[in-house]
């Protein structure tokens, strides 16, 4: 059994042949197709967060849309970069988007891609400590968030407050008992995975890695996984750790899956540079009648590790279209893999 959400990057531009024309276009999308997602029982909504971008940006008035509209479903991200977050107002905000969707958050953050603008973090007040990288920035920022969302209090209350405070140090508020275990971090290579287990993260991969062995994709990730879970158990974590991957997965099932993705192209992974000095090797799609689908997808040793498989989708293409591509996995190919 799997749980099974979408991923949405919540493209939009402002072109006669997109769906999405505007921000608020791709915002307010996102709130439909998570609500019709949980009315086909999908498990998760998940949402890209990319700044500078024609893109979705701030996750937490969208997340908390989602939770008011919504009663059952998962609501994340996948993936918000840290170098670019205040670590104490993100406590708030997340703490206030997981209330009002009773408990329903699972946030997944990372170092972050490469980016729009150079060093747009910079744009937004932060800087690294001297003789320190962005991404020691960006771990840095989500340790000091792994630990205020633990909820106790680090701040000496002022002797003449406004309000009547509670005895003691006091805690951000409000705070959401239980969101800090429901961090994921998005992992590049398997060094980050390990970093990200024994801080007591859950795992999200994503459809590129960091080329360590030089393998087929599905196979480093696959390793990528358990290298996590093994380090899961010797951090000695009495929770259950969770892994999700992340893959564009159509199924053929009408003539308008067929116009927009049946061009016959055989789907391989690619090497690439996401960054100067990173060889990445990214993962295959895949895109087929559901029988031919079914037994690509059992081949992949990665979908096999993960206990959560978000599908990318294609925004632009609407509501119904995307709710659609959602069905046809969960109705013709899930059943047959044991996913349901």
């Amino acid at each position: 059994m799997k749980k099974i959400g979408f991923l949405s990057f919540g493209h939009w531009t402002p072109s006669p042949q997109s769906g999405t024309r505007s921000a608020g276009d791709a915002l307010l999308q996102s709130i439909d197709l998570a609500v019709a997602a949980e009315e086909l029982g999908a498990d998760g909504a998940y949402f890209r967060v990319h700044h500078f971008a024609r893109q979705l940006a701030s996750p937490f008035p969208l997340l908390a849309a989602c939770g008011a509209k919504t009663s059952k479903i998962e609501l994340g991200t996948a993936v918000i970069d840290m170098r670019y977050e205040n670590p104490l107002y993100m406590a708030e905000d997340a703490g206030a988007a997981d209330l009002i969707a009773g408990g329903r958050l699972q946030l997944g953050i990372s170092r972050g891609s490469p980016e729009q603008v150079i060093e747009g973090w910079r744009h937004f007040g932060f800087q690294p400590a001297p003789n320190t990288s962005d991404a020691d920035m960006a771990r840095h920022h989500t340790e000091v968030l792994l630990q205020v969302l633990r909820g106790e209090g680090f701040a000496k209350p002022n002797p003449s407050p406004m309000f009547p405070n509670p005895p003691g140090m006091l805690r951000l508020e409000p705070h959401s008992a239980g969101l800090r275990d429901r961090i994921w971090w998005g992992a590049a290579s398997n060094a980050t995975a390990v970093w990200a287990a024994k801080l007591g993260m859950h795992l999200q991969s994503s459809t590129l890695k960091e080329d360590e062995t030089g393998e087929p994709f599905h196979v480093q990730q696959a390793a990528q996984i358990r290298a996590y879970r093994e380090a899961w158990k010797a951090a000695g974590h009495t929770r259950e750790p969770r892994v999700s991957v992340s893959r564009s997965i159509f199924a053929l099932v009408n003539d308008q899956d067929r116009a927009y993705f049946g061009r016959g192209a055989k789907e391989e992974d690619q090497i690439g540079y996401i960054e100067p000095t990173m060889r990445a090797i990214f993962g295959r799609g895949y895109t087929a009648e559901p029988d031919a689908l079914i037994e690509q997808l059992k081949q992949d040793e990665a979908i096999a590790e993960a206990d959560t498989l978000l599908l990318t989708v294609p925004n632009q293409l609407g509501v119904a279209y995307n709710a659609h591509v959602l069905e046809a996995i969960l109705t013709h190919v899930a059943p047959a893999l044991g996913w349901r």
